[in-house]
């Protein structure tokens, strides 16, 4: 698997009296290491004090977030807010300039956005923004958003910054990708596109005795709130002490400060449009133990293998799968089954994206690095293997032939996700449909390019029932998931971008 989401966001305000007994840098620097899934390539941390006309504190780095900030950087990183984010470039290089959150001067004060997303329209805001004179000094659109912003007409306070009416005139010029939070001096906003595209969630900061078992639930839900922290992921949560709270909405601009949460507006979609969160959060992006729309990321893939299950089963000695974003999947199809379980790969999770190309003899040994054989659970047995996608097709062939050679008997193919045909704008640098193996080939010419002896994918009509939605995919009811990979219906128009 191959694709790679955008970034990943955190941010956190406390509630008591400022300056705030919390540790704001080190709650923030928890969180993101709870979304580094999300993003490997950069770190950023911004905090401020609270004080209108206080200053910023930030620190950025290349790197992961536990190696971007050492003990002396968070407490230098003093404050009673901030936000943080840790990067995946789709749009931009992978240098030092495209480090988010991004820090400008206005005239009503600072402000700092970090974004989770990719804008649909860049290019017509680009041309837009220049021909108004805005010097840009990165490639990245979260630059674009950040000028944006700034470069608003004040929304009839022409002496005022009506931050809202700024964030509100700008959803309605991009309508597409981004999960946004953008820090002020004394608040953060917490802002979603009117698509829903991107996840983006709220919780609440409790205390400790809440986590040591000594309240009960109730008591939780009543007991006084240490502060309020926002995410992409409620993953993040657990390890900040803090207890999901509920998602920001489509469209939603929520303001978070020392007051609270306060819903503030929606912005509308386009008339006749609906929701369009990527279905892809699921099946690969998203850590299992995150809640989005109210449902673990992990039922949702449990559900995928049922359905696998239920359109493709196949005779077999075991069931396995390519770890780990399809391993509920796997393990559900083979319970349905009556197939036992058992892995047939060890992963070397200290095998990332190489930043210097390594020689040919490294290039050609490919999944050899990533993957070790456990050939004692299946020498002369016959695999079923699940994984969550197949984009261009080299590494799945990679590992067929891996476990062929070291004694499979035969290998079965079963994908938790329709074929991607189509490439994503969105925020997942899913490659362009000449490299995509399922626009090029048909499913049996697929099985025959990776050598699988059969090879099935889920089908729409089981994707959306996973999802819990139409299982009819031809009922003409809206669908509130973005497909557009799988079915090529963008949740906007293409020759409008």
């Amino acid at each position: 698997m191959v694709l790679r989401e955008a970034c990943g966001v955190f941010g956190c305000v406390a509630t008591d009296s400022w300056p705030s007994e919390l540790d704001i840098a080190h709650i923030i620097h928890l969180g993101l290491v709870g979304v580094q899934h999300r993003g490997q390539e950069s770190a950023g941390i911004v905090t401020s004090s609270g004080d209108k006309n206080g200053k910023f504190v930030t620190k950025k780095a290349m790197g992961l977030v536990n190696n971007s900030f050492t003990d002396d950087d968070l407490k230098r990183l003093k404050g009673n807010l901030g936000i943080g984010h840790t990067r995946y470039s789709t749009q931009g290089d992978s240098d030092a300039v495209n480090i988010q959150p991004f820090v400008v001067e206005t005239l009503h004060g600072l402000i700092a956005v970090a974004h989770n997303g990719e804008l649909v329209n860049a290019k017509t805001l680009k041309t837009k923004l220049l021909k108004h004179g805005v010097g840009l000094s990165t490639g990245s659109d979260s630059e674009l958003l950040t000028q944006l912003l700034t470069h608003q007409p004040a929304c009839g306070e022409p002496n005022g910054a009506n931050w809202l009416g700024r964030i509100q005139r700008v959803m309605s010029e991009a309508p597409l990708s981004y999960s946004l939070l953008i820090l002020l001096t004394d608040r953060i906003y917490a802002v979603r596109d009117p698509f829903g595209n991107r996840p983006l969630c709220i919780g609440k900061l409790l205390p400790a005795a809440a986590f040591t078992g000594k309240l009960t639930k109730k008591e939780i839900e009543e007991s006084d709130i240490d502060g309020w922290v926002v995410s992409s992921e409620s993953c993040s949560f657990n390890a900040v002490g803090a207890a999901y709270y509920r998602d920001v909405m489509p469209g939603e601009i929520v303001e978070i400060s020392k007051e609270g949460v306060k819903s503030k507006l929606i912005v509308p979609r386009p008339e006749n449009k609906p929701p369009a969160f990527c279905f892809f959060e699921y099946v690969y992006f998203a850590r299992p133990d995150s809640i989005i729309d109210g449902q673990t990321v992990h039922t949702v893939r449990k559900r995928c293998g049922t359905q696998l299950a239920l359109e493709s089963p196949v005779e077999a000695d075991l069931v396995s799968t390519v770890p780990e974003s399809a391993t509920p999947a796997a393990m559900e199809y083979a319970r349905m089954l009556g197939i036992p379980y058992k892995e047939v790969l060890c992963k070397n999770r200290y095998v990332g994206r190489t930043f210097i190309q390594p020689t040919m003899r490294l290039r050609q040994l490919g999944v050899a690095k990533k993957f070790g054989p456990l050939f004692e659970n299946f020498e002369d047995k016959r695999i079923v293997l699940i994984d969550d996608s197949i984009v261009r097709g080299n590494t799945m062939g990679s590992i067929v032939r891996l476990l062929k050679r070291f004694g499979a008997k035969e290998v079965h193919i079963r994908i938790a996700s329709p074929p991607i045909k189509f490439p994503c704008y969105m925020g997942i640098n899913i490659p362009t449909r000449e490299e995509l193996i399922a626009t090029r080939l048909s499913i049996p010419e697929i099985q025959e390019h990776i050598g699988a002896d059969s090879l099935h994918y889920l089908s729409i009509n089981g994707l959306l029932a996973a999802l819990e939605e139409s299982k009819d995919v031809d009922s003409g009811k809206p669908q509130k998931h973005c497909l557009a990979c799988v079915n090529g219906q963008y949740p906007v128009n293409p020759d409008e971008w």
